[in-house]
C-alpha cells in the first residue's frame, strides 16, 4: 500500500502508519539489537523487550479509526505502557507518554507541535527515571535527549516533518556512535548502547515509509506493515518446526587428533544451535536435534570415547511448561493475610522454594522472559489485598514493576529492587521474619530490601559472543562467572570457573554458599561438585537445591 504522507502536517491516521513501520523495521533488526548487549549472556534480549513494547502499542491503534493525533498518540502511549518490558522497553514508553502529553490537545501536527512532542518526551522520561534510579548518559536516554535537541533547533526554520525527522535521526545516530565515549563499559565490550540503537531503528523505520522504500518484517516487504500482536501467549511459544522443538543434545568426544573443525561443520549439519568447541583431544558438542541418535552415532562412528552425555527432550519441557503456566492461576494464594508478595521465577525448581517462603504469586518470566507492567498489574488485580510488595529478580524488570506500582490505583504497592534469584529469596525469608514480627508494609518492605544486601549473587553461564571486559578475555562458547551481576572469571571448566568466582567473592570470609542447578545439570553432578569445591572451602557449608532455571547451570547464594 502506497501512503501518501504530507510533508507540513501529520494527524492520527498518519502517526498509525509511520509507527506501524517503526514497529516492522525495529522487528528486522530485532537480533541485531540484542546483539549490543554488553555482558556476553544469553539474555541479552533489548531488542525483543521494545518489540514487545511498541507492538503493544501499536495493538492498541491497529482497528483504531482515529484523525485527532492527540487522541491517536495517547492510544499509542497507553498501549506501549501496560506492554512495557525490560528498562529500555520501559523508558520507550516513558517517552511515547511524554510525546503524547506534548500533543493531547492538539488534532493535527506541525513542525513546531512535532518538536514541542519531541522535548516533552524526553522531560517527561527523564523526570520518570529518576524517581527510580539516578539517570545514566550513554544510553537510549542520550540518544532521545540528542535527537530532541536537533529537532527543536531545525524546528526554528524548517517546517517539513519530513526534513525534521531526517534531521532527528542524523541527531540519534551520531548520538548513537558517541554512547561508548560516555559509557566506558560500552567501549569496553565494542558495542553501542542497545536502547539507544533500537529507538534508531524505530525512526529509520519511519523514515523509509516517508521516503517509500520497502520496510521489511521476517521476510515480507511492505509499507508499513506489521504483525499484529500475538493474541495468545501459547501461539507465541508454539514451535515453528511442525516436528516440535525435538532434542537437546549434549556430550564430549575424548579422542587423539581430533579434527575440530571438520567434526564442527558435519555436526553442525545434523541440526540447529549448535555449539562445538575443543581441541584435538577434547572436544565439547551442543545441538539441538530431531533424532539425538544422529550426532551420537556420528562420534562413535570416529572411534573416539564418549562421555557426560546429556539428552533432554525440549518438546517436553515444552509441553510441561504450558502445563505449568496455565496452572499457574490455581497455584496463586488469591487470599492472603496482611502484605502479600508477587514475584518473578521461570523455573518450577525456584517456584518451589519462593512458595515455601510465602509468595502469593508468581509471574512466569525472568531471563529472556522479562515480564511487563500489565503482568504485574494482573497479579495485583488477582488479589484480595490491598498491601502489596512487588520482588522482580531481575535489573531489567525493576522499572516494569514500579510502573505498575504506580498504576495500582486503590492499593499500596511497594517495590524491592534486587536483581537476582538469591536476593530474592533472601528478600523472602526476611518477608517471612517480618510478618511473625507484625510488621507494616513499609516495614516489611525495608527489611526484605536490606536482606537483598546480605547474600552475594554469582551466576555462572555460557558467553554468547568473544569480547574483553575489564580486561577479561571471553571467548565465544566458553564458561562466565558474573558476580552480582559483573563479570569476574571465565573458562572452560564448570569446577575451574565457579572456583573462581567463589574465590573473586570472598566465600571463604562466609558461612554458606547454595549451589542452584539448572536445566541439563543432574543432581548427582551438583553434589559431586559441591563436595569438590567443599576440600577447598574448608570453612564454608554448601547446599545443594534444584532450581531448574534454563541458561545458567548454577546460580549460587551466599551468606
Amino acid at each position: 500500500m502506497v501512503v501518501q504522507i504530507a510533508h507540513h502536517l501529520c494527524d492520527g491516521y498518519m502517526l498509525k502508519w509511520v509507527f506501524a513501520a517503526g514497529v516492522s523495521w525495529l522487528a528486522h533488526h530485532r537480533e541485531r539489537v540484542n546483539n549490543m548487549n554488553v555482558f556476553p549472556v544469553p539474555d541479552g534480549d533489548t531488542g525483543t523487550n521494545m518489540l514487545l513494547t511498541i507492538q503493544k502499542a501499536y495493538s492498541q491503534i491497529q482497528y483504531l479509526e482515529e484523525a485527532h493525533i492527540g487522541l491517536m498518540s495517547r492510544a499509542l502511549a497507553d498501549g506501549a505502557l501496560m506492554g512495557a518490558r525490560g528498562n529500555s522497553g520501559t523508558i520507550l514508553s516513558m517517552l511515547l507518554r511524554g510525546f503524547a502529553l506534548g500533543l493531547e490537545r492538539r488534532e493535527i501536527m506541525d513542525s513546531a507541535a512535532f518538536a514541542e512532542a519531541c522535548q516533552k518526551a524526553v522531560e517527561y522520561a527523564y523526570q520518570r527515571v529518576s524517581s527510580v534510579m539516578k539517570p545514566v548518559e550513554g544510553t537510549i536516554l542520550t540518544v532521545a535527549r540528542e535527537a530532541a535537541a536537533a529537532v527543536q533547533e531545525s524546528a526554528e526554520f524548517e517546517t517539513s516533518l519530513r526534513v525534521l525527522l531526517s534531521e532527528m535521526i542524523n541527531a540519534a545516530y551520531q548520538s548513537l556512535e558517541r554512547t561508548p565515549e560516555l559509557l566506558p563499559v560500552l567501549k569496553q565490550a565494542g558495542v553501542v548502547d542497545s536502547g539507544g540503537m533500537g529507538l534508531v531503528m524505530i525512526l529509520e523505520g519511519m523514515k523509509r515509509l516517508l521516503d517509500g522504500e520497502p520496510v521489511s518484517y521476517d521476510g515480507y516487504e511492505g509499507n508499513g506493515v506489521v504483525m499484529s500482536e500475538v493474541a495468545h501467549w501459547q501461539e507465541a511459544l508454539e514451535p515453528e518446526d511442525e516436528d516440535g522443538y525435538g532434542y537437546d543434545v549434549q556430550f564430549l568426544m575424548i579422542g587423539e587428533s581430533l579434527d575440530v573443525h571438520q567434526i564442527s561443520q558435519e555436526i553442525s549439519r545434523m541440526g540447529w544451535s549448535p555449539l562445538i568447541e575443543g581441541d584435538e583431544r577434547l572436544i565439547k558438542v551442543h545441538i539441538h536435534v530431531h533424532n539425538p541418535g544422529d550426532p551420537i552415532s556420528y562420534a562413535i562412528g570416529l572411534g573416539v570415547q564418549l562421555d557426560d552425555i546429556v539428552v533432554e527432550n525440549m518438546q517436553a519441557q515444552y509441553l510441561r511448561y504450558v502445563q505449568s503456566r496455565e496452572n499457574r492461576e490455581d497455584r496463586a494464594r488469591r487470599q492472603v493475610d496482611g502484605v502479600a508478595i508477587i514475584t518473578v521465577a521461570r523455573s518450577d525448581g525456584i517456584k518451589r522454594v519462593m512458595e515455601e517462603y510465602g509468595a502469593a504469586f508468581i509471574i512466569e518470566g525472568g531471563q529472556t522472559m522479562n515480564p511487563g507492567t500489565e503482568d504485574f498489574l494482573n497479579a495485583i488485580e488477582s488479589l484480595d489485598t490491598d498491601e502489596i510488595i512487588l520482588l522482580p529478580n531481575n535489573g531489567n524488570v525493576i522499572m516494569a514493576a514500579e510502573q505498575a506500582a504506580a498504576l495500582a490505583h486503590g492499593r499500596r504497592v511497594r517495590v524491592v529492587h534486587n536483581k537476582t534469584i538469591p536476593q530474592g529469596i533472601a528478600a523472602l525469608i526476611a518477608y517471612g521474619d517480618a510478618q511473625q514480627n507484625h510488621a507494616n508494609l513499609d516495614m516489611m518492605h525495608d527489611a526484605m530490601l536490606e536482606a537483598t544486601h546480605s547474600v552475594i549473587s554469582c551466576e555462572i553461564t555460557t558467553a554468547t559472543r568473544t569480547v574483553t571486559i575489564d580486561d577479561i578475555e571471553v571467548v565465544e562458547g566458553s564458561l562466565i562467572g558474573l558476580l552480582n551481576g559483573k563479570l569476574a572469571v571465565t573458562g572452560r571448566d564448570i569446577s575451574e570457573v565457579m572456583r573462581g568466582v567463589l574465590h573473586r567473592a570472598h566465600a571463604e570470609d562466609h558461612e554458606i554458599a547454595t549451589l542452584y542447578y539448572g536445566a541439563g545439570v543432574s543432581a548427582a553432578a551438583a553434589s559431586a561438585l559441591a563436595a569438590t569445591l567443599a576440600d577447598e572451602f574448608e570453612h564454608l557449608e554448601f547446599e545443594v537445591v534444584a532450581g531448574g532455571q534454563p541458561l545458567y547451570p548454577y546460580m549460587i547464594s551466599i551468606e
